[in-house]
């Protein structure tokens, strides 16, 4: 079972892909990092120490959820062929109970909930991130990938900056909350930029659903596919030494990613914290971050293309580990606003560079297992970074302390990454070949 795609895909159909980053963008940004994070450590658990200590819990327990069940369900949708009833269960399931943190109110019993629905919304996230990235090998010759994957995470940004700045001035900011329809009592302006982060999920990822080309389906039923899928999971498992060049990749990303996910998970509530900022400079904050993490995103798609995923990445490390060192030792807030910045410039190269790296280097058949085992790979990998900084926040007091580790993380995906061999831009026929060398 191979799909390939000779022809450049049409205009609409790229547009409409990279809206699905622009529209999932706004569960990041809102939810996970800057908004709600802060929100929750602050406003419903009281203490941000605690908040914050609680918070990656919770993230930790949804990495290894979906660590579990990302392979498995990749591995399943490569036997059915169609990738989107999958996406548009998961994408249905972050939106409700994204909403559902409106009813989460500034009390502490109402923390259980509130975590509830952050594990069940960033696992079906996470989920359906699998299979959005698995379509970008049907949707994508080989000489574009690395460009597409960049406008897909250069337009995520600034979606979730568009998503921040209708959060900041219609809800946070104005002094008429929604035009006045929302009381400032029990924090209802902050717990309504939950709801915004979901109608604008699922508002802006309609164009996917119906304009971007599936794989056809196998005919195959859901039990059929998914005794296969476990099959075809236990064996390529077992026969890891087949694709040692890919499987080097998958460690090395998996480090680097946590590095780069601890970081925005926690942001918005290291800067609140470690700088005193209010809800508003928060907002401005992530803005501006969006603004510089788009554009380099956007910026380096070319050079992915050009020079290949695997230059881009190791300088985005480079870049990460420069300005990392000395913004955790910022003292002064002007210095932390440069520093971050300088930082945020790097992450979306990082990102969308790996993404491409996993599509060069997954056989055509076996795209959506691969980016199952990148998925899994991230998070086996990706709890470490939450539950460090937990462990660190609560043991030295400091959320800097639990920042701390996030550098080497860098220096040990750089590291790793040198020994990784990219396929030759462009060609096609090297892909099994560069997976197993």
């Amino acid at each position: 079972m191979t799909h390939s795609v000779q022809q450049a895909p049409s205009r609409r159909a790229i547009a409409s892909w990279c809206l699905y980053d622009w529209a999932n963008s706004s569960y990041n940004t809102i939810v996970t990092t800057f908004i709600f994070s802060v929100y929750f450590a602050r406003g419903v658990v009281g203490d941000e120490v605690v908040g914050a200590s609680r918070w990656s819990a919770a993230l930790t327990v949804a990495g290894l959820l979906i660590a579990l069940l990302s392979p498995v369900l990749g591995a399943v949708a490569d036997r059915t062929g169609r990738r989107k009833p999958w996406m548009a269960l998961f994408t249905g399931l972050t939106v409700l109970f994204c909403a559902a943190l409106w009813w989460v109110k500034p009390d502490p019993s109402h923390a259980l909930f509130a975590l509830v629905c952050v594990v069940v919304g960033t696992v079906s996230f996470e989920l359906a991130n699998v299979f959005y990235n698995a379509s970008l090998t049907a949707l994508a010759p080989p000489r574009m990938l690395g460009r597409i994957s960049g406008w897909g995470w250069g337009v995520g940004y600034f979606g979730g900056l568009a998503c921040l700045v209708v959060a900041l001035f219609v809800f946070v900011k104005s002094p008429a909350p929604l035009f006045g329809l929302l009381d400032t009592a029990e924090q209802a302006p902050v717990r309504a930029t939950a709801v915004l982060a979901a109608a604008w999920y699922g508002l802006f990822a309609l164009p996917f659903f119906l304009f971007v080309p599936d794989v056809p389906a196998t005919g195959l039923g859901i039990r059929q596919a998914a005794r296969e899928g476990m099959a075809t999971l236990r064996r390529t498992l077992a026969e890891t030494r087949k694709y040692r060049n890919a499987l080097r990749f998958l460690i090395a990303s998996a480090i680097y990613r946590d590095g780069i996910n601890t970081i925005t998970a926690f942001g918005g509530i290291f800067a609140a914290h470690a700088f005193g900022m209010s809800f508003e400079e928060i907002l401005i904050f992530a803005i501006a971050l969006n603004v510089v993490a788009g554009v380099g995103a956007i910026g380096f798609a070319w050079v992915d293309d050009r020079a290949g995923a695997k230059p881009t990445i190791l300088v985005s490390l480079i870049g990460l580990t420069i300005f990392g060192i000395p913004l955790l030792l910022a003292t002064e807030k002007a210095w932390f606003w440069i520093l971050a910045l300088g930082l945020g410039a790097f992450f979306g190269p990082a990102q969308a560079a790996g993404r491409s790296m996993m599509a060069r280097l997954a056989p055509p058949d076996m795209a959506g297992e691969m980016f199952g085992l990148y998925s899994l790979t991230g998070r086996m990998a990706g709890f470490v970074g939450p539950l460090a900084f937990g462990l660190a926040t609560e043991a030295f007091g400091s959320q800097r302390a639990g920042m701390a580790s996030v550098v080497a993380f860098f220096v040990i995906g750089f590291g790793l990454m040198l020994t990784v061999r990219e396929p030759a831009p462009g060609d096609a026929n090297t892909v099994r070949q560069s997976a197993a060398a």
